[in-house]
């Protein structure tokens, strides 16, 4: 099996370096490409020969514009990244059988009430990042691909910028820390997603019938404040640098930023669990792993 992997830096990226190679070739790009090869998805043109020249069995594509706030006022830059390059990918693989797997996010809903989203569950997104994501999922589906897309939410790991590494440095610096409390979801490691995506391409390349969109997030649930507050306790007891004293809750109202956000990024796996025979770890377990290994444990 060949595989070609966009965004082989990020997050999601690097674990899927190692999580892929037991599937085969895996071809990984960041945006500067390599050998002529295009892994930036802002060049449609580049990124459709790349794929139309290497044929590869399958897409794995890591890639993505996250600046959530920034897109507000680089919409065009968003689309093309976030929707336009997806469509691309999807219609050049359509034309030779091959797979894509790509990753979508929580923020296509409107973040309504307290029950897990569901794969059948209506979107609504709040900003230009959740709408340019579910424009992609679109374009995917109507493309005629084979395709897995895996729709995560608060995704940490311990390579990159994350909300755990940001507390931790400032729990270091400050004895006070402001923290949003009323939006809720479930911190989902990038190791987790990697491992996960490797397990399903297995699957659905012999069960062609898996394809499809899937919710993938760890169980549990958890707000921004108490998810801080348990990063900070677990690195204090375990002898980490904390300054921090307070961690007092705020209210989303009291944090203005460009962008809205969903108050509930709940993402119901079932669907995910049933199609692959699968089991997801509570969110918990992976944050202490991550800790671990930044702190050398």
């Amino acid at each position: 099996m060949k595989i070609l992997l966009l965004g082989k830096n990020g997050q999601v990226g690097w674990e899927l370096q190692r999580s892929l190679q037991p599937l085969g070739t895996v071809i990984a790009l960041d945006r500067a490409g390599e050998g002529g090869l295009v892994g930036d998805l802002s060049d449609l043109a580049g990124l459709r020969r790349t794929i139309c020249d290497l044929r590869p069995d399958v897409v794995v594509n890591a890639a993505a514009y996250t600046a959530v706030d920034k897109a507000e006022s680089e919409p065009a830059l968003a689309r093309r990244i976030n929707s336009e390059a997806p469509e691309v990918i999807a219609r050049c693989l359509a034309k030779h059988g091959g797979w894509l797997l790509h990753y979508s996010t929580d923020y296509v809903f409107d973040g309504s009430g307290e029950r897990p989203w569901s794969e059948e569950d209506s979107t609504g997104p709040l900003n230009v990042y959740g709408q340019t994501k579910l424009e992609g999922e679109q374009a995917i589906q109507a493309s005629g691909c084979k395709h897995l897309v895996f729709r995560t939410s608060w995704v940490y790991a311990a390579r990159g910028g994350n909300f755990a590494k940001t507390m931790l440095r400032l729990a270091a610096e400050r004895e006070e820390l402001k923290v949003i409390d009323d939006q809720v979801g479930a911190p989902t490691s990038a190791e987790l997603i990697a491992d996960i995506s490797a397990h399903a391409l297995r699957s659905a390349s012999r069960q062609p019938a898996l394809a499809g969109l899937y919710h993938l997030a760890a169980t549990g649930e958890v707000n921004w404040h108490g998810y801080a507050s348990y990063v900070i306790e677990q690195a204090a007891r375990c002898g980490g640098k904390v300054k921090v004293r307070d961690i007092l809750p705020i209210p989303t109202s009291a944090y203005s930023t460009p962008a809205k956000r969903p108050m509930n990024s709940r993402l119901d796996g079932r669907k995910l669990c049933a199609a692959f025979s699968l089991t997801l770890p509570h969110w918990q377990l992976g944050v202490r792993r991550m800790l671990d290994e930044i702190q050398g444990n």
